[in-house]
């Protein structure tokens, strides 16, 4: 199983193929509009985004809006066998929103269905056949069905090549169901349990992955009034994608060209760099860090895994931005996952920055109290 593509809804598609091209340097690939509804799809790396608005009041996108801020309503993933994971779906009580559909692509045909998820979120499962076979799945091109007009994308440097992962909240006491759902009908299995606490606010997290494609998504549920979780849902008006974690080449060029594009990133305040220069083995030279300082990046890294001399263990950067639309709902993680050296083995930097969660936390915690969510102490 892979991701295939993210589905936002907005109220002007044109606009946001604008911001993610002009911001986040994503190249538009395509475009439709049928008589309710036009959409747009921007690409970076093997990253598919389809933005959606509504032309007519009885457009799904219309309709959706009426219930919902702007945001992700559908997240589509690859599967092998898209007969047998409708019919897990439809057992664990999933609603089919779009029938079993199959439709030429190339030398072989995408089979497509669409199901619903948790609160507003659906799930498109595609299953890719070429001639001979399964076909590679994850390509650019199998999301460009007969319906989307290519575009003909002007050239930029690629800041972000995948998805690393995305994040779903759920209400309090729904964890344990959500997690069964995701088990039971796509096959994901926990991996991490997480409970993050300040003195104003706490969440729970279990870490979902799938064990063929290795792709994550945590979920969340808030544990008090005050949690941020429980703002999103609120403003929400129910569960949904909080936010979408993309993988950088390099995160510290790539927030350097961000920033004067008008991206806003949620402030690290500089005692947190202090406190970092305190870590056992820092694995960064003084360039290094007041370069990561300069652009207030968050650093993690395994201490357990004792290196030897000479060796780097994985690093892992990783910064998020500000809500980016008109509500404080959704918003972009931005992530890098260094190699490194743990006892003469090269590693990718796993998990997801734990050592930071509580200066995410608290980064998140003042952007609630200027909203007035949030009583300051």
């Amino acid at each position: 199983m892979k991701i295939a593509r993210v589905h936002f809804y907005v109220e002007d598609a044109t606009v946001w193929r604008d911001w993610f091209v002009r911001r986040l340097g994503f190249q538009a690939v395509a475009k439709r509009e049928c008589s309710s509804t036009r959409t747009e799809v921007v690409t970076s790396g093997s990253i598919v985004f389809q933005l959606s608005s509504p032309l007519l009041p009885d457009s799904p996108v219309a309709v959706f809006l009426q219930k919902h801020p702007e945001g992700v309503a559908d997240l589509a993933f690859y599967v092998e066998d898209i007969a047998a994971v409708l019919t897990r779906a439809v057992s664990q009580g999933a609603q089919i929103l779009q029938p079993l559909q199959e439709q030429p692509q190339g030398e072989g045909s995408l089979k497509c269905a669409t199901i619903s998820a948790w609160g507003c979120l659906s799930h498109t499962l595609i299953e890719a056949q070429e001639q001979g076979g399964p076909g590679a799945q994850g390509t650019r091109g199998e999301m460009l069905d007969s319906h989307l007009l290519a575009c003909s994308p002007a050239q930029s440097p690629v800041y972000f090549t995948n998805i690393d992962h995305v994040v779903l909240n759920v209400a309090a006491g729904d964890l344990e169901r959500a997690i069964a759902w995701y088990e039971n009908v796509l096959g994901f299995q926990p991996q991490q349990d997480f409970k993050i606490q300040t003195e104003r606010s706490a969440l729970r997290s279990r870490v979902m992955f799938h064990p063929r494609s290795r792709v994550q998504l945590p979920i969340n549920e808030p544990v008090g009034a005050n949690s941020q979780i429980q703002e999103f849902l609120d403003i929400n008006r129910g569960p949904g994608v909080q936010h979408i974690a993309l993988q950088a080449i390099d995160l510290v060029q790539a927030i350097a060209c961000l920033r004067p594009r008008g991206v806003a990133f949620l402030e690290v305040p500089p005692d947190y760099y202090t406190q970092l220069e305190k870590r056992h083995r820092l694995p960064l030279t003084p360039s290094q860090l007041q370069q990561i300082a300069q652009q207030q990046i968050l650093v993690d890294w395994q201490e357990d895994g004792a290196t030897a001399n000479g060796e780097t263990p994985p690093l892992l950067l990783q910064t998020f931005t500000k809500p980016i639309f008109s509500q404080p709902t959704f918003f972009f993680e931005l992530i890098e996952r260094r190699v490194g050296s743990v006892r003469g083995e090269t590693k990718l930097a796993q998990g997801f920055g734990e050592g930071n969660f509580r200066a995410l936390f608290e980064a998140i915690e003042r952007e609630q109290i200027q909203r007035g969510s949030l009583r300051s102490t």
